[in-house]
């Protein structure tokens, strides 16, 4: 039996979701229930093919999906993109930004390059809070929707954001300074976006994932078998997240069974930040 209120029927804007956690989110959102899922990527080709996959997994008779260019680092292009969203479908209920990079080098604060520092905090931290910026001021135009349950029927608000976040936006690891500073911000970005807008009924979460096993991480695998034996030797359950884990994660966050969660967050890492150590 499914839970009832983890049923959507809304529209949902995924930012980075031409592969990994987005477009396994994007998916999620198809089987749920969704309407609409919008599939936005810097990269096209990967956001157009997954968009088209998703329709292999949607349950709403009425089910579309449709794909979006985007670079969240470029104001006028995110807002381009939730006018985008808006205009063609009229509203936007739940909003997933995911889009996030890191530079694969550990090095100490001491030999922290700058440039490379400074891309990590425009496209982690920038790129989401403008996201949030815009999905929160397209959704306090719109009306608030309603849930009833066994008991009543209750306001649910008028929209629901979830950011990727990170285990290192509470920890830190040893070399990753830049992308431990940014996924720090992204929880801030969180707090502050569900603050501020909850009178308007816009809630705003955060998951935070440690590793998880995307192509990203299998390509790490496969060149350096040591990676996966550290993990296995660190993690608790002795393995990484797979996306799907992650992504039943935030579809609950933006689902009616959560509608009194708000700026908030959920680790996603098997206990890993329970331990002493992260290295």
């Amino acid at each position: 039996m499914v839970l009832s209120g983890t049923q959507l029927d809304g529209v949902a804007l995924v930012v980075g979701s031409g592969r990994g956690i987005g477009q396994q989110t994007a998916f999620t959102l198809a089987e749920a229930g969704a309407r609409v899922v919008v599939f936005a990527d810097k990269d096209i080709d990967p956001a157009k093919e997954s968009a088209e996959e998703s329709k292999l997994y949607a349950t709403h008779p009425e089910y579309q999906a449709t794909h979006f260019t985007v670079n969240v680092i470029d104001e006028q292009g995110v807002q381009e993109m939730v006018d985008f969203v808006v205009n063609k479908f009229g509203r936007i209920d739940y909003a997933v930004n995911g889009a996030g990079i890191d530079s694969g080098i550990h090095k100490p604060m001491a030999d922290t390059d700058i440039e490379s520092y400074d891309r990590i905090q425009q496209i982690n931290s920038r790129g989401m809070m403008l996201c949030c910026r815009a999905e929160a001021a397209a959704m306090r135009k719109q009306s608030s929707r309603s849930f009833t349950t066994r008991i009543g029927t209750r306001d649910i608000g008028r929209g629901a954001i979830v950011n990727i976040a990170s285990a290192n936006s509470f920890v830190g690891l040893l070399g990753k300074a830049s992308y431990t500073i940014s996924k720090h911000a992204c929880l801030a970005i969180t707090k502050m976006t569900g603050l501020d807008h909850s009178p308007e009924g816009i809630r705003c979460n955060a998951v935070c994932p440690a590793w998880v096993r995307t192509p990203m991480l299998d390509a790490e695998f496969a060149k350096n078998p040591e990676v996966r034996a550290q993990i296995e030797a660190m993690s608790p359950l002795k393995r990484p997240a797979e996306c799907d884990e992650v992504a039943d994660t935030v579809v609950y966050l933006l689902s009616p069974s959560a509608s009194f969660i708000n700026a908030s967050h959920v680790v996603i890492d098997a206990a890993l930040t329970a331990t002493v150590r992260m290295h």
